[in-house]
């Protein structure tokens, strides 16, 4: 919070998730009362979407702290005999999983109402790709509790200990998800019921896919959220910043190669003057990425003649097959304007 607070710029906010472990550890309330933090994301699935750990322990004695602390350990640091098999090698590290939490309308609004009153200036809500009741729970229980954002994680997509297969093969792919999320949406818009923010995440990480994913969602998706994408290009960077520096050190040709590596290292350079020796090169090349995605992305609406994010629309869009066609309610192909080809042909 301190290292993003000092370079804050007066736009966005942090968010702090809070699975079924940090609601009983009391993590909101720390992080809003202790750290200054606007804003608590009510999280549904996670440690690693109740099958598979959520975070790695590479010490006994770390495992058995946590254990002491609530948190479910495995395998369970206490048992003698996995005590051995770590002493002898065969067990190298441990792993914590976060309880299956369960929700029902009353405890969720109760909880938006809590996060409220303990000074959260937002609330949102991130769900994953469940079954279809899961996500219409979602939203009407948004719709309730009047959140600011319901962010909706299509597969695939997440990231830390999200195992592999579940990422990728598990749950609802995004275009099925946000093709249901705009239908349910659209119900409660009809019944003039209040509707959030929304925001689609889910293997989104090039400008077409932010196209697609806002186009196919409008008017409801505000946002697109990018884990996997935004932590690759800061691996990449880190590691680039590592091999620049074994070659120069940290001398003046560390800087250059810098400028030579990364297209935004200038233009930070000038924003920020000696600051920008404190930017690591992760920081430097998710800010290149991001600027390559708003370049194109600017260049993809311009093409549509969408000079505003809030102009993006589903007639941006056509359907390639019939399936898509089926899923989306987005035009097939050989079908799509043909009114309009019809008054051109006369």
């Amino acid at each position: 919070m301190k290292v993003y607070k000092d370079w804050y710029q007066g736009y966005g906010t942090m968010l702090v998730q809070a699975n079924v472990e940090d609601t009983r550890l009391g993590v909101p309330e720390y992080a809003i009362e202790k750290l200054g933090v606007e804003g608590i994301e009510i999280k549904w699935g996670q440690g690693a979407k109740s099958i598979g750990g959520e975070v790695k322990l590479p010490t006994l004695e770390r495992a058995l702290e946590l254990k002491g602390r609530g948190y479910l350990v495995h395998p369970d640091p206490e048992d003698a005999a996995v005590q051995e098999a770590y002493k002898a090698g065969g067990i190298r590290e441990f792993e914590t999983h976060a309880r299956v939490g369960r929700v029902d309308e009353e405890s969720f609004l109760r909880e938006v109402e809590r996060l409220r009153r303990i000074g959260a200036k937002y609330v949102t809500l991130k769900t994953g790709a469940y079954r279809a009741p899961d996500l219409a729970r979602a939203v009407k229980f948004a719709s309730e509790g009047k959140i600011d954002l319901l962010t909706v994680d299509g597969a695939g997509g997440g990231t830390g200990m999200s195992p592999w297969r579940m990422m990728n093969e598990w749950g609802i792919p995004t275009v099925y998800l946000e093709s249901l999320l705009h239908k349910f949406l659209s119900r409660l818009d009809e019944k003039g019921a209040f509707i959030p923010s929304c925001a689609i995440a889910g293997g989104i990480a090039l400008e077409d896919h932010i196209f697609k994913a806002l186009a196919l969602g409008a008017p409801y998706i505000k946002a697109v959220c990018m884990g996997r994408a935004t932590l690759t290009a800061a691996m990449v960077g880190k590691t680039q910043g590592q091999l620049i520096e074994e070659k120069f050190g940290k001398d003046s040709g560390y800087r250059e190669a810098l400028l030579r590596t990364f297209i935004g290292a200038a233009q930070l350079r000038d924003k920020y003057g000696e600051d920008f020796e404190r930017i690591p090169p992760a920081a430097i090349a998710i800010y290149t990425y991001y600027d390559r995605l708003a370049t194109g992305l600017r260049q993809l609406m311009a093409g549509c003649r969408k000079f505003a994010l809030n102009f993006v629309s589903r007639d941006d869009l056509i359907a390639l097959t019939r399936e898509a066609a089926d899923v989306s309610g987005i035009p097939y192909v050989m079908e799509a304007d043909m009114e309009e080809v019809e008054r051109i042909l006369g």
